[in-house]
């Protein structure tokens, strides 16, 4: 097979990740597909992202449930990645010839795809996950890895120096952005930068790092835990990014609940943006409807929802049902849902094609917390919660 045309950079996906933290969303479903914002998944937002920076061709790294994923992404049209030089390319593990085996980390994951990068020839790759919600322009970042004659540039952020042992966090030489150091969850950080797990890499230099990385029986073929580390101990180039803008990685139910709420608070998660649209795959479903006995504040609301009760807050997806009597507050409700007459559900996440029951309680109201604390109640996908049930405050069904 010829080579296709030569790109200067191509994005890699890593959207392989089952998303245990958040329990029966992604029991039947992989991470990136979760839905997001009322009409988005959480793989629509990196996807958007390298197509606004100018980046055409995605390799897109599948494992875990990948079925939902790849009929979602399905040719890229909605992204403008139907192409005939570049465009989008689902990459699940695969049997070579020899052998076939899982991805065993986000090494290993590129490390089988060699052939795929290889075949455009780019100067430059970027890694990125499917599961951070965010805006970001990723050729800024590059313009940044160019200048520094970087072998690899990080994307960082700063968090507080009280959470910074729960990420990867990298050291600085005095007064540059050259990084000299990578702590993974370090007990005691001595800085307050946090890898946000986007990284660039200069191609020729990556690649050799993971032939020799596959090669080592003892790694576990992760960047942050072996190639990057080993980049470092090589004295490489390794340069620091600075992200300021809005960033969430949404692995847990809270952050979940919370990236979906920030959207109505808009000031830094703004998605009526011109200027960086967020692109996604739509049903085509009638206009929303709101009956004489609907009442609704301060909500995102997609198309195909008829709403009949009361609704305050609250983010609802496309083809939901909202009966009269029923009360919905501070709550997600997944497409294709359905909240009976009379029922109550507060701070809650209701999965896609499930069924509140008549008067049945889900959640409550609760006091502000701090982040990555809320005690959210979840209904899991497909599932019917009886009549007048009670669920409480942090359980999950499903």
């Amino acid at each position: 097979m010829g080579k296709n045309t030569k790109k200067e950079c191509i994005a890699m996906l890593l959207a392989g990740g089952q998303g245990t933290r958040l329990g029966v969303l992604t029991s039947n479903v992989a991470k990136p597909a979760v839905p997001f914002g009322a009409k988005y998944r959480i793989i629509d937002f990196p996807l958007s992202n390298s197509i606004n920076s100018g980046i055409d061709t995605i390799g897109v790294l599948t494992q875990y449930r990948p079925f939902e994923l790849h009929q979602y992404i399905g040719n890229g049209q909605p992204w403008d990645l139907d192409r005939l030089s570049g465009g989008i390319y689902v990459l699940p593990p695969y049997m070579g010839a020899k052998s076939g085996e899982w991805y065993k980390g986000t090494a290993n994951a590129i490390y089988q795809n060699i052939d795929f990068i290889d075949n455009y020839d780019p100067d430059y790759v970027v890694i990125l996950s499917g599961d951070h919600i965010y805006k970001m322009d990723y050729s800024d970042m590059l313009a940044e890895h160019k200048k520094n004659n970087a072998d690899c540039t990080i994307a960082v952020r700063d968090v507080p120096i009280e959470e910074a042992s729960r990420f990867g966090i990298l050291n600085l030489k005095k007064g540059t952005k050259q990084i000299e150091e990578f702590e993974e969850k370090p007990k005691n950080p001595r800085s307050n930068k946090a890898s946000m797990g986007i990284y660039i890499f200069t191609w020729a230099k990556l690649r050799q790092y993971l032939v020799d990385d596959e090669a080592d029986k003892n790694s576990e073929n992760d960047f942050g835990k072996n190639i990057i580390p080993k980049m470092l101990a090589d004295n490489q180039r390794l340069f620091a990014y600075q992200f300021d803008g809005y960033w969430k990685d949404v692995g847990t139910i809270s952050s979940l609940w919370e990236a979906n709420m920030d959207i109505l608070y808009g000031s830094e998660l703004n998605l009526d943006d011109d200027k960086w649209k967020i692109y996604a795959r739509n049903n085509a479903e009638p206009p929303q409807f709101i009956t004489p006995t609907g009442k609704v504040s301060n909500c995102f609301i997609s198309e195909g929802t008829v709403i009949k009760g009361t609704v305050r807050d609250s983010i609802v997806s496309h083809s939901v049902t909202i009966g009269e009597g029923a009360y919905v507050e501070a709550s997600i409700i997944m497409p294709g849902a359905v909240i009976e007459d009379g029922a109550d559900v507060r701070y809650s996440i209701v999965g896609w094609d499930a069924v509140v029951g008549k008067n049945a309680v889900v959640g409550e109201t609760l006091e502000k917390c701090r982040p990555g604390e809320w005690k959210i109640s979840v209904i899991g996908p497909g599932y019917q919660l009886p009549e007048g049930a009670i669920v409480g405050a942090n359980e999950m069904l499903g």
